[in-house]
């Protein structure tokens, strides 16, 4: 019997791609581009495997968590985000998440992430002892990028929440992202 998995993220071409790939390893995968659409998938189906973006325009990834685990308990949900962090981790895991993962992610590692045989917090957990903690450049880009991300893009409300001038923020958006 082949593995249902639905893959819910708002990058295009990285979900057709990662679908591809599971696909070619033997997974029934349906994709979602954002939580309402997922919510109407799950609807119709029972899924063995959920992998959700963590951030979406609209719900977030881990609202979704939450209705995938009242919908369907059985299902072994993966919380993947290119904004990572020990804190969002820890709130994936708390919410029913089985594992978390950073982006970027190839289908193999998303296949053990879902089929690890771990539950409950020890993923997040072990995933902090293994991990340095990020450098205080690194985090403070990923709070840029969140900020960011939670006004929509905007430059200027971003920069007035975060406290700094709309010309800082724009120079700090041109580099690079610090590495851990």
């Amino acid at each position: 019997m082949t593995a249902s998995l639905l893959l819910v993220d708002d990058d295009e071409v990285f979900r057709e791609r990662l679908a591809r790939a599971l696909g070619d390893r033997g997974y029934a995968v349906e994709t979602a581009a954002d939580s309402p659409a997922a919510k109407q998938v799950v609807r119709g189906a029972r899924f063995q495997y959920a992998v959700v973006d963590l951030r979406m325009p609209g719900e977030s990834g881990l609202e979704l968590v939450s209705f995938l685990r009242a919908e369907s308990p059985l299902t072994r949900v993966v919380v993947l985000t290119g904004y990572g962090s020990i804190v969002s981790a820890v709130e994936a895991m708390r919410l029913g998440a089985h594992n978390y993962l950073s982006k970027p992610a190839d289908a193999d590692d998303v296949i053990a992430a879902l089929t690890s045989d771990s539950s409950g917090a020890a993923p997040a957990a072990a995933a902090a002892r293994e991990a340095p903690p990020p450098s205080l450049a690194r985090a403070g880009w990923e709070h840029i990028q969140r900020i960011l991300a939670d006004t929509g893009g905007n430059v200027s409300q971003a920069a007035r929440r975060l406290g700094i001038t709309r010309r800082t923020l724009q120079l700090k958006l041109k580099k690079y992202p610090p590495r851990t």
